[in-house]
């Protein structure tokens, strides 16, 4: 038999919208527009299998693919009546990439694809128009030269064509003449030649193919690697090429192009929103070069043309049930549409839409659920500045709202600065980047910064739709700032900022302010609120909090915790009221004087306990004993000794120093080669049983207390660090002793628990003997996936950022699993223990603590796998709840197939 090849290219007609697998999301919405009977100049896709192919082939384009392409563009010239590379109506093609999911400005566009002398001339006959021509042919040979040649399009705008500007007086590419346009192309073509030892390619079908696999290679470019690993997002996917007529928003001023989105995209306020330019092409608007004018405007421009938009805009909308994000070409007073997708959107706006569009009829509960990514609620939790410091401050400059959130930071001038200094792989500090413009090779430094801040630009330009997809706060238009790179500097009126002094920014306002301001925690409410709750209608899965204090335990409950999931009593010590006894009661040298500090210590326990019981009013609390090696609470090693070498040296002050020496060798005899692996947990709590027997009271004497003033105390005991199931039986018979012991005494009645943590791989192997009645009785099992992951991987959490990076580029693991839970290890030893111990204690409470408890996939996992319910830090609470509800929904599902 004869095999049958695949289809490689698809004209927009023979797609549509579910085949976003093969003609990615752009090609699959250009078919779904096409198909619907909406203005789409016509074209063709090249499927994401050519791009796999491709790469399988050494990056080699298929043979036969240009045959394919030559047979699709005969249709689009036919449908255009134009000739592609003709000298009579000469057609012209845009290349863009197209993934399967979204990934804005990450990958490469070429315009005004076919151009050379002879297709210049022509259209120059045909228009009558040779400042559009020249303009259209300087912007493609920048482009493709960018693209295509690998020669930076800054080299070919700041050297080139700013130089010339500035030569002739120009202050804007309006003033440019046909014959400027025209000199400029030829000086690009010599720029060109100079530097690649070859003239520019004339061929129309050479620019083709080389632009087709020039889209090709762009998939694994930098920028579009950095975002899909943020976005976590397949490599293996590829990408599709969109080839399609070229429609002409510079060719006059009856014509311009656009960028719109179906509902505001900062808010979700169900107005249109966008922004356009007349006699521009699309890359004006979205690379920020000119400030565009608002959407709203074209209404008194061109009352038809905007009536005929916004019923565009009411159909797309309708259509796919979601705010779209639009781009438009106005060609001579006709409207054409070269794209749509389901647009990015900051957190509040996520929310709001979703809400509103359920009450609007469009989507149903389950459905906004799932339109909302833990991300979104992350940046609704955004801070913003306290209005308090707000009075009488005026703002250094005032640029256009891009992305919500205050942020404060260190000013710096570049991505790679950025990268360095900052958040997620950097040194950690907290900065802002400030730019002209951001394009898409800033993406890495975008992604460590608090905030951005570009001198150009509109909502729409790369770096306003970057900043709020990541949720990062972005003002950007800020046209008064005058930024000097060289100096790393910028002056605003006479003022000058300069790399590293602080700025505050409020990506709602638009306002920058020198220094840092307060900034305060949001308050979530209204559509938050309405989401939240249909998520809680949904979810199986209970979600709880870590908290070690009142505050936290409290803004937990505020933001929907049922119970505290770890409460770390370790942390209470730290505090400076205590830590002098602590370190007392841990370098006595007798029992007495050990037994002193313990009983200092109990009242100030026990008021911590109580504080947290009440603010929990009947929640379950679960309290994890004493836990780390006990020299974390003592003086560093090296600093005693650097201080003892110093007073043996000055010899000034014998006392000082007996008790220094005194203290050093105290630190000596408890340093360990492992200390996260030697005496801690519930070692500790039997090689020094008083320190939990005195916590144990503690709990249980300030459940008595607070169940006393009418409050349900729900205490769970949890034991640390067990392996054996005799560590479990020896302190928890100690510690069944205390807790009776204390009831007996105050005749009130406690429902407590004991438990333990599974934190070593041998507690999940022998999970059934820790859980079973007759053995270790434990009540509930808390998954420390911390320190689990830790001794599963081998891997120290502290050390593990020198090898983790590489690990991730080169694939070695597909994700942190720090933050993400190892499913096919970590996870395995967690449905072992789950299953094994349900066996033989069917009531057993099963939850997590790790901060894995936060985290939307983990959270997914453990709803598969049984457990009770995740614990995790206080404002990721609310992205718990969501993930726990998008698990049922997700589950359900499955089960209907």
């Amino acid at each position: 038999m004869t095999a049958v090849a695949t289809k490689r290219v698809y004209l927009f007609h023979e797609g549509n919208a579910k085949m976003r697998d093969l003609l990615g999301g752009k090609g699959a919405n250009l078919a779904e527009m096409t198909n619907i009977g909406l203005p789409v100049p016509p074209g063709f896709t090249i499927t994401t299998e050519v791009c796999n192919e491709y790469y399988a082939n050494g990056q080699k384009l298929p043979a036969g693919l240009m045959d394919d392409v030559r047979a699709a563009m005969k249709f689009v010239e036919e449908k255009m009546g134009r000739t592609f590379g003709g000298s009579y109506r000469p057609l012209l093609v845009s290349v863009r990439s197209g993934a399967k999911f979204s990934m804005p400005g990450m990958m490469d566009t070429i315009l005004n694809l076919g151009l050379n002398e002879t297709t210049a001339r022509a259209l120059i006959e045909e228009t009558n128009n040779p400042r559009f021509v020249y303009d259209a042919y300087r912007r493609f040979i920048m482009m493709f030269s960018d693209v295509v040649l690998g020669l930076s399009k800054h080299d070919f705008d700041n050297k080139i064509l700013q130089a010339y500007k500035e030569q002739k007086g120009y202050k804007s590419d309006l003033e440019m003449s046909a014959e400027d346009w025209k000199l400029i192309s030829e000086k690009f073509l010599e720029y060109v030649r100079e530097k690649t030892g070859r003239d520019f390619p004339t061929d129309p079908y050479e620019q083709l193919e080389l632009a087709i696999e020039a889209v090709f290679k762009s998939w694994n470019n930098e920028r579009a690697i950095v975002y899909r690993r943020t976005e976590k997002i397949p490599d293996n996917l590829g990408t599709a090429v969109n080839v399609q007529a070229m429609v002409f928003g510079n060719a006059g001023d009856d014509s311009g192009t656009g960028v719109a989105f179906t509902r505001d995209p900062s808010t979700g306020e169900k107005v249109m929103f966008g922004e356009y330019l007349m006699n521009a092409q699309g890359e004006d608007v979205v690379a920020g070069v000119r400030t565009p004018v608002p959407i709203s405007e074209l209404q008194s421009q061109n009352p038809e043309l905007y009536r005929q938009f916004v019923e565009i805009c009411n159909i797309l909308e309708r259509h796919y049930r979601d705010m779209q994000d639009l781009e438009f070409t106005i060609e001579h007073g006709r409207l054409f549409m070269l794209q749509c997708r389901s647009g990015k959107r900051t957190g509040p706006a996520a929310v709001k839409i979703a809400v509103d569009m359920v009450h609007e009829g469009l989507i149903t509960k389950e459905e906004a659920v799932t339109r909302v990514t833990g991300s979104h609620l992350d940046q609704l939790l955004h801070p913003r500045i306290d209005p308090k410091a707000l009075e009488g401050k005026k703002p250094l400059i005032t640029g256009i709202p891009a992305s919500p959130g205050a942020a404060v930071g260190k000013v710096v001038f570049d991505a790679d600065t950025a990268a360095k200094l900052g958040v997620h792989g950097g040194a950690g500090e907290k900065v802002i980047l400030v730019r002209d413009e951001t394009n898409p090779d800033d993406v890495h430094g975008m992604l460590a910064s608090q905030g951005v801040l570009t001198a150009r630009g509109g909502k729409t330009s790369h770096a306003a739709v970057v900043a709020r997809g990541f949720g990062i706060p972005c003002v950007v238009g800020a046209e008064g700032l005058k930024i000097d790179e060289e100096a790393k500097t910028f002056t605003v009126n006479g003022t000058t900022v300069h790399e590293g002094d602080v700025i505050t920014l409020d990506g709602s306002s638009g306002a920058v302010y020198l220094g840092a301001l307060p900034l305060i925690a949001p308050e979530v409410s209204g559509a938050f609120a309405e989401l939240m709750s249909w998520a809680d209608s949904i979810r199986k899965l209970r979600v709880r909090t870590n908290a070690d204090n009142p505050r936290d335990a409290r803004q937990a409950v505020e933001l929907g915790a049922e119970g505290i999931g770890l409460c770390r009593t370790e942390h209470m010590f730290f505090e400076q009221d205590r830590l002098p006894i602590v370190q007392e009661m841990i370098l006595a040298q007798d029992e007495a004087v050990r037994q002193n500090a313990l009983d200092r210590l109990l009242p100030i326990q026990q008021k911590d306990f109580e504080e947290i019981f009440e603010v929990m009013a009947g929640k379950p609390v679960t309290i994890r004993l004493i836990d780390p090696p006990l020299h974390e609470f003592l003086p560093s090693h090296d600093e005693l000794l650097a201080q003892v070498v110093e007073l043996r040296v000055r010899g000034d002050n014998p006392q000082e120093l007996a008790e220094k020496e005194k203290l050093l060798r105290a630190v000596e005899g408890m340093r360990e080669a492992n200390p996260m692996m030697g005496l801690r947990g519930c070692r500790l709590s039997i090689v020094f049983p008083g320190i939990v027997e005195m916590q144990t009271r503690a709990i249980l004497q300030a459940a008595v207390a607070v169940k006393k003033r009418g409050i349900d105390v729900y205490p769970e005991i949890m034991i640390p660090l067990v392996g054996h199931v005799n560590e479990l039986k020896t302190v928890r018979a100690n510690l069944e002793r205390v807790a009776k012991k204390v009831i007996e005494e105050t005749g009130v009645a406690i429902d407590y628990k004991f438990g333990t943590m599974i934190e070593i791989p041998r507690a999940a192997l022998v999970a059934d003997q820790l859980a079973d009645p007759q053995n270790g009785n434990a009540e509930f099992f808390s998954f420390g996936t911390n320190d689990l992951t830790q001794m599963t991987f081998g891997f120290s959490r502290d050390d593990a950022g020198k090898f983790l990076v590489p690990y991730l580029e080169q694939k070695i693991l597909p994700t942190d699993p720090f933050e993400t839970i190892d499913q096919e290890g970590v996870g395995k030893l967690m449905r072992m223990a789950t299953e094994s111990a349900k066996r033989v204690r069917p009531d057993i409470k099963l939850g997590i603590c790790g901060e894995h408890g936060g985290d939307p996939d983990s959270v997914k996992f453990c709803h598969r796998i049984g457990l009770d319910y995740v614990s995790c830090s206080p404002f990721r609470v609310p992205i718990a709840r969501l993930a726990a509800a998008q698990a049922a929904i997700e589950n359900a599902a499955e089960g209907d197939k």
